[in-house]
């Protein structure tokens, strides 16, 4: 009962940062489906953690896309060119990801988030917007499109983090406000979620016990949702009300009570 509990307030927090920071659920979904599988003694319990929040992801980011997409914050010069490509280093990514022991694979979460945050922290043009010139920029180049989303999507898969994990700090230097380079990261984290998840699914079994499909927990996920999506109902019409700054600096602080709490799991 404590473990379902744990789930359901955890897929709250889920739903909240899907719509808030583009996450997909998937850096509270990871350490917290980590903890959980630790614990019941699940082989691979990384990897279980990373395959359940590609599933997660999908319910959480396509519900997140369609409230973006009726407040009108998705723009499609930046969506288009990426999501493609986002798709191919997915696949690149969870194939990566089964080449990895279990410890290796907390050990590269717990090390991107620590360059995630000082890149977000230290380099210029994303705590402070960087003013932008053009109303309407041009879209990605093409060599940024392919080795961009290629690279994103790798990432994203490898990790379960779906596509804010790279996409926000991107679009964030180019101008964007947090509202829009948020929002943008539901729809390009769709492609990862669905690929991961395939592909999770089809993977050898995470352990033994019942309620795992391949790698998926499928009864933490459906646990996670159940969560997750009375959240995103509450949270989506606050998005537009954040100030530019206080959006921007939250998500570095929520990344590093993530890196808090992924690094005791190491530790351990």
């Amino acid at each position: 009962m404590s473990t379902i509990l744990i789930l359901l307030l955890a897929g709250c927090v889920t739903g909240a940062t899907t719509v808030l920071f583009g996450f997909g659920g998937g850096f509270v979904t990871v350490p917290v489906v980590y903890a959980v599988s630790a614990a019941t003694s699940t082989a691979a319990a990384m990897h279980v953690a990373v395959a359940t929040s590609t599933a997660v992801m999908i319910v959480n980011a396509a519900i997140a896309t369609l409230a973006h997409a009726r407040s009108g914050l998705l723009r499609r010069e930046y969506l288009c060119p990426l999501a493609g490509f986002i798709a191919v280093g997915a696949v690149l990514g969870v194939l990566a990801a089964g080449l990895v022991p279990d410890r290796t694979l907390r050990l590269l979460f717990v090390a991107y988030l620590v360059v995630a945050i000082a890149d977000i922290s230290l380099r210029r043009g994303f705590l402070i917007r960087e003013a932008r010139t053009d109303i309407h920029p041009a879209p990605f180049g093409r060599a940024a499109s392919v080795f961009g989303g290629i690279g994103i999507g790798a990432v994203a898969a490898f990790l379960g983090v779906g596509g804010s994990v790279l996409t926000v700090p991107l679009l964030r230097r180019r101008g964007l406000a947090m509202a829009e380079a948020t929002a943008l990261a539901n729809p390009l984290s769709v492609p990862v979620a669905v690929v991961g998840t395939a592909l999770y699914s089809l993977a050898a079994p995470g352990g033994s016990r019942a309620g795992l499909f391949g790698q998926v927990d499928v009864v933490a996920a459906v646990t996670l949702l159940a969560g997750s999506l009375p959240a995103i109902a509450a949270t989506k019409r606050s998005l537009v009300k954040i100030p530019d700054r206080a959006h921007a600096i939250g998500y570095p602080l929520l990344l590093t009570v993530v890196l808090i709490a992924m690094s005791a799991t190491v530790i351990g």
